[in-house]
């Protein structure tokens, strides 16, 4: 897709490109595992402290966490956040650019949110040193999306929790998307993206011999009960118009063949939108693992908080709709959830108003490069208009927030609706 626009940050964002690739593929060639991003925030620290006017900081909430912070002084403040890590997959494609670590992959895009991001801030510099904004924008690179350590949590609640965005008025942020060409987007107010909780159950019984199933008690035969039960508890339990799913991705069971095991291990994920069906769900799923008592077993049930649903404010969606439609009149916008997957920009979008699109980057070759998978892809000319859009909207929420009279700093704080 050619751009023909004469909005100068697009022409601007457009000069930008040969660098965007570059940086994009110097990510995908070196991609790193959450929390082990050092060459790729080394990197960014790097590029950003030529940037005139930027201070850069690092190591805030999480070792590999860059922070980026352009500002005029007084004024609204908005972070832009992109993360930096990559999936532990084996990599099938072939070109020049592929992963140079094995079996790590950038299956996600976020070499291109990384690169996106540094064009953003190279563009916004120029308008903080034209002295055309009031106000300060925070870059902030994240790490670990992708993966939880062993203390359950993502880089989002580490960095949130050591106060990046304390000082913030609003966030905004970018996902790429395969499923959508360049030249289009997904908006979507309120609940976007969903809860992510992960259960560990285990079903006991006694076992015994294979032969003699009726001296003891078999937790498989109980697991095929349960089974149904959790299969039955978004259909029959979650209020029709509740988004919801329970997905079992292991079980594990016996040693032999002729040996009933006194225990079985499941485990899952739960996703939801609200909080409401989150808490329902596992109530739901406690019931359902607890019909193996009548059946003479016993059980276990932990399940694991994960990131909450990302819910994208209405108003921060209308600053990218204006903006994309100022600068990309063609541009097709279509409005619907992005789906039952996670993203921990919830914990920032939990905190204070923010959003999160989804921007077109499908290939041409033919290919359908989901993500997560061994042969994901993008489209490169998608990489100016990320940076566009993504300038653009903090221009007009520091312009308009500077002007607004109701939306005035008291005491260091803005008011967003």
């Amino acid at each position: 897709m050619s751009d023909h626009s004469n909005h100068p940050i697009v022409i601007q964002a457009n000069g930008l490109s040969e660098q965007l690739i570059e940086w994009r593929r110097r990510f995908h060639q070196y991609p790193e595992l959450s929390f082990q991003e050092f060459g790729t925030s080394q990197f960014v620290a790097e590029t950003l402290k030529n940037i005139k006017g930027l201070r850069v900081e690092t190591g805030i909430g999480v070792e590999t966490s860059v922070v980026g912070t352009l500002t005029s002084g007084e004024g609204p403040v908005m972070a832009i956040r992109a993360d930096m890590d990559a999936l532990p997959i084996k990599e099938e494609n072939t070109f020049d650019y592929k992963s140079k670590n094995e079996g790590v992959m950038h299956a996600c895009g976020h070499d291109a949110h990384t690169a996106i991001l540094l064009g953003a801030a190279h563009l916004l510099a120029e308008k903080f040193e034209k002295e055309e904004l009031k106000g300060t924008v925070k870059f902030i690179f994240q790490p670990a999306e992708e993966s939880t350590d062993d203390n359950g949590l993502s880089g989002s609640p580490y960095i949130v929790q050591a106060g990046a965005y304390d000082d913030v008025d609003a966030a905004i942020a970018l996902h790429m998307c395969p499923w959508l060409p360049v030249g289009a987007v997904q908006v979507n107010d309120g609940y976007s993206m969903a809860n992510v909780d992960v259960f560990t159950a285990k079903i006991f019984g006694t076992g015994g011999h294979g032969a003699y199933p009726e001296l003891g008690t078999d937790p498989i035969w109980m697991l095929g009960v349960v089974m149904q039960a959790i299969h039955g508890i978004v259909a029959r339990k979650l209020p029709a118009l509740e988004a919801g799913v329970i997905s079992i991705g292991q079980i594990h069971a016996g040693t032999a063949s002729n040996i009933i095991p006194n225990e079985v291990l499941i485990t899952g994920t739960i996703r939801s939108y609200t909080s409401e069906a989150r808490e329902l769900l596992s109530a739901e799923l406690n019931k359902a693992f607890s019909i193996v008592e009548p059946m003479g077993g016993t059980y276990s049930l932990h399940v694991e908080r994960g990131e909450p649903a990302l819910k994208n404010d209405a108003r921060i969606n209308d600053l990218f709709i204006r903006s994309i439609q100022e600068m990309y009149p063609d541009f097709q916008i279509f409005k619907r959830p992005f789906g039952m997957g996670g993203e921990d920009f919830g914990y920032v979008t939990q905190k204070l108003p923010g959003a999160l699109f989804f921007l077109g980057s499908g290939t041409q070759d033919g290919v359908q490069r989901d993500l997560h998978t061994p042969i994901f892809d993008l489209d490169e000319n998608s990489l100016t208009k990320g940076a566009a859009i993504l300038t653009q909207t903090a221009v007009h929420f520091l312009k308009e927030e500077s002007q607004s009279p109701v939306n005035k700093k008291t005491e260091g704080q803005v008011h967003v609706s």
